[in-house]
């Protein structure tokens, strides 16, 4: 009897959902008991994701419209608890041409932190990629923010490489 039930209840949800659909698309139902029926419950549940997948979505989503070249590399910026790290990426020949972190050590000796990098610390590093590419013949570069918004260090880092000298 249980097996009946089940199914009949399935027949009943189904019907329940093609009249529904029926009315909803404009067509006229099939008997006038249809209108007083109500749609099974929909349930939506949330994707649990992490905020380190949400910025690697984003950077995904950026990558796909900023691409590095031999003329405009691109200037790509990781930011951690405890660092920042920042490249200039020539991604049609796949290399590396510059870099700049807080741990290489002229800018981990000038600054003694132990929280992590500040708005203070990301205009050195942005200072010390500028010089970097210049002196590579590096000028113009895109910039990629790695799905980090553009606000505090990140911004920090952007306006000190402009003003000694690279255009975004």
């Amino acid at each position: 009897m249980s097996c009946n039930q089940i199914s009949l209840s399935f027949l009943q949800t189904t019907w329940a959902t093609t009249q529904t659909r029926q009315l909803l698309n404009g067509a006229r139902p099939n008997s006038i008991s249809a209108l007083t029926l109500s749609p099974k419950r929909l349930v939506v549940e949330a994707k649990a994701k992490t905020r380190t997948q949400d910025r690697t979505a984003r950077h995904i989503r950026i990558r796909k419209k900023v691409e590095g070249t031999t003329e405009r590399p691109r200037l790509c910026v990781f930011r951690s608890n405890k660092h920042i790290y920042v490249q200039v990426i020539d991604d049609s020949k796949m290399c590396t041409l510059a870099s700049a972190s807080t741990v290489q050590k002229p800018i981990s000796e000038e600054f003694d932190y132990s929280a992590g990098p500040t708005i203070d610390i990301a205009k050195r590093v942005g200072e010390v990629i500028a010089k970097s590419c210049i002196e590579k013949g590096i000028t113009k570069v895109a910039f990629d923010r790695g799905g980090y918004p553009y606000h505090g260090r990140i911004e920090a880092l952007a306006n000190a490489a402009r003003e000694h000298g690279l255009q975004f």
